[in-house]
């Protein structure tokens, strides 16, 4: 708009089929809609929660910051944004190859362990990542691996590793797994719950709600979802799809809400953008020059 540009990426979810082919093919279609200029709430009713609204919200944040000449944090309503101590992540593997990962990320205080299902060898890596580490906190996430019968196998071990969070056990659309089970360690919806919506149907049978804006299509309904769920009662967790520091950016604001932040995506790739996120003594950084403000370097 005028010499004023806005910017959002999106890696789409997975699970959704939500591919940037077709993300690319359904805002082409409504190129002409976006054209004539729409809101950010307008755009929660023309798009359905997934990647494409993510990178064209993210976008709409970024424009209007430039606009107004304030960074987007301050659209949002917070105070000068603090670094985030954020959980990196060690991908399914063997447990001697999981406990090397987990002891090459030196300065760490949270990792998060992405598990199978296949419940004797999940036990092993988690076991074995905790020896490797015995001083920083642990998540697990177990990839809708997991049945009421395994899980109950599963949960001894998490408490004997004290681990802090489980993340997703069961399948989506099959929650009801979770009823009978204890919460002896706090369990996190994250492909059960991708948007508002589902927030309000699904939360009930969750400790802590896991928002990503690829899920639930950008900063826009993120915030809204994190006040959402802290009038339920639950605790809140950012966290992503892979992608560079333009994806984390706002995320990142989105952070400054939670309680668990899961914002590791760009580790993960061979070269992210620059200039991008800081990733220090445990914690993310995002400065203004990355996204979402007068500033930022385009």
């Amino acid at each position: 708009q005028g010499h004023n540009i806005g910017r959002g990426e999106a890696a789409g979810v997975y699970y959704t089929h939500d591919t940037p082919a077709d993300m690319l093919e359904t805002l082409e279609g409504l190129r002409e809609t976006l054209e004539q200029g729409l809101t950010r709430e307008e755009l929660r009713r023309v798009l359905p929660a997934g990647g494409e609204r993510n990178a064209v919200d993210c976008a709409m944040w970024e424009l209007e910051a430039r606009m107004l000449g304030m960074p987007a944090w301050k659209l949002a309503g917070l105070s000068q944004p603090k670094p985030l101590i954020t959980t990196f992540t060690c991908g399914a593997d063997t447990p001697e190859a999981m406990a090397e990962k987990a002891r090459s990320y030196k300065h760490a205080r949270a990792i998060k362990l992405k598990l199978t299902g296949e419940v004797d060898l999940d036990i092993d890596r988690l076991r074995a990542v905790r020896k490797a580490r015995p001083d920083v906190w642990i998540g697990v996430d177990a990839n809708q691996g997991y049945v009421p019968n395994t899980l109950e196998r599963l949960l001894p071990v998490l408490v004997e590793a004290n681990v802090s969070l489980l993340e997703q056990p069961c399948r989506r659309n099959h929650e009801e797994d979770l009823d009978g089970i204890d919460h002896v360690v706090p369990i996190a919806a994250d492909e059960s719950i991708l948007d508002l919506i589902e927030l309000d149907e699904r939360a009930h049978r969750f400790d802590v709600i896991n928002i990503k804006l690829d899920k639930c299509g950008g900063l826009t309904e993120g915030l809204l979802m994190a006040k959402r769920a802290r009038d339920l009662g639950k605790r809140v967790m950012v966290g992503n799809m892979v992608g560079t520091s333009l994806a984390m950016a706002p995320a990142f604001v989105l952070g400054q809400h939670c309680d668990i932040v899961d914002l590791d995506g760009p580790t993960f790739l061979v070269r992210d953008r620059t200039p991008g996120v800081v990733y220090s003594d445990g914690r993310i950084d995002c400065p203004d020059t990355v996204w979402g403000a007068p500033d930022a370097v385009l």
